[in-house]
């Protein structure tokens, strides 16, 4: 299997680093599957996380293409040799897996296979899932798993305990620092609209009480009114932004703003358009900024500019960062009206997001020729 004990080492370690670098538990199992294939020289693999209703919660393969695997069809139950493994502490290894008497046979699609080795995923009492090999590729014997192939199963497979223990704790973690942020997102938009919605009501009870002995004073408090209400709806929409869940997590920045573009263009007579040079997957926070001061620039250009073009572009710096830039070619606004554009375009909490991800902003403008956003992340 190995060149030598350095290559072996080497080998090991890469498949160990490999693990530990990953947060997402999903990201995790496919490391743990992809490392097992290539350190056993095993045509094929795969990790099953049980549920508690006697299926997979989870079922990662590698070896097998995605357009086989849609072939093979439902995820398998937990029986047989599947089972087994979920159950018992020790590895197991098969001559012929099709002449055990636990097995049952496979879909119609599924790949043959001959030898077996497969063994528990465990952290103390805990089974995390279980971890399957199959088709030994070289070797000078006959064929079929080693002692020493067990034996770096087992040492993988512990391992695989503390990444999967760490992945967990990880998304968990983020769990609760997604329902904090909800929570003061709500207070604040609470306390916000709650003083514009009480501050609209007196100015429209004061309207009402001039409308007959002062018209002048009861159309301005009207505007009034007006300016108020669009505040709430500003701040209604903004914390309405802040709380709807991103694809992030799924789909990645690039796919995410493509399709958010894509929808602003659809429901606006301005074309808004976006164009995306070599950008490589970004920490989750800097990639949450990022979109979240697109969104907020595209708003204002979209809401407030006039524009009939709006540029969105997101370009790899050569640092291995990210350089947004949001373009409109509206009616902009002059450096000394910048400090009341600012809180009025939220040029503020943009500034904020990007210095608390690391990065940022820089804005130009000038009357009748558009507005530039530009804000740069250095990656992770």
């Amino acid at each position: 299997m190995h060149n030598g004990p350095r290559s072996g080492l080497a080998a090991v370690s890469s498949a160990l680093l490999a693990m530990s670098r990953r947060l997402e538990v999903h990201d995790v199992l496919r490391t743990i599957v992809a490392s097992a294939r290539e350190l056993l020289d095993a045509e094929y693999a795969a990790l099953g996380v049980p549920d508690d209703h006697g299926g997979f919660a989870q079922f990662v393969v590698d070896g097998i293409s995605e357009e086989q695997w849609r072939r093979i069809g439902p995820l398998p139950r937990q029986h047989g040799i599947l089972a087994a493994m979920l159950h018992q502490e020790e590895p197991e290894r098969l001559a012929d897996v099709r002449e055990d008497p636990r097995f049952g046979g496979w879909p119609a699609a599924h790949p043959d296979m001959s030898d077996f080795l497969g063994l528990p995923i465990r952290d103390g009492e805990e089974t995390f899932g279980a971890l399957f090999l199959a088709n030994k590729r070289g070797g000078s014997g006959p064929g079929g798993f080693t002692d020493e192939d067990e034996e770096l199963l087992s040492l993988l497979a512990q391992h695989a305990a503390i990444a999967l223990t760490n992945a967990r704790l990880y998304e968990r973690s983020r769990e609760l620092t997604i329902a904090e942020e909800r929570s003061r997102l709500a207070h604040e938009l609470h306390d916000a609209v709650s003083q514009k919605l009480f501050s609209l009501r007196l100015t429209a009870q004061a309207a009402a009480a001039l409308v007959d002995r002062d018209p002048a004073r009861a159309k301005g408090e009207l505007q009034e009114v007006a300016a108020l209400a669009a505040e709430a709806a500003d701040e209604l929409r903004a914390a309405v932004t802040e709380l709807r869940p991103a694809a992030l997590d799924e789909d990645g920045l690039v796919a995410t703003l493509r399709n958010h573009v894509r929808v602003l263009d659809r429901a606006h007579t301005a074309a808004v358009t976006f164009t995306c040079d070599g950008v490589r997957a970004l920490p989750a926070s800097q990639e949450e900024a990022v979109l979240r001061v697109a969104q907020e620039a595209l708003h204002n250009a979209l809401r407030h500019s006039g524009a009939d073009r709006v540029e969105v572009t997101l370009a790899r710096t050569p640092g291995g960062g990210a350089l947004l830039r949001v373009r409109d070619w509206g009616r902009g606004f002059s450096p000394p009206t910048v400090r009341k554009a600012g809180r009025h375009l939220g040029l503020v909490s943009m500034r904020d997001r990007a210095s608390g991800a690391g990065g940022r902003l820089d804005v130009r403008s000038e009357p009748g020729r558009g507005t530039t956003i530009e804000m740069e992340v250095p990656g992770g």
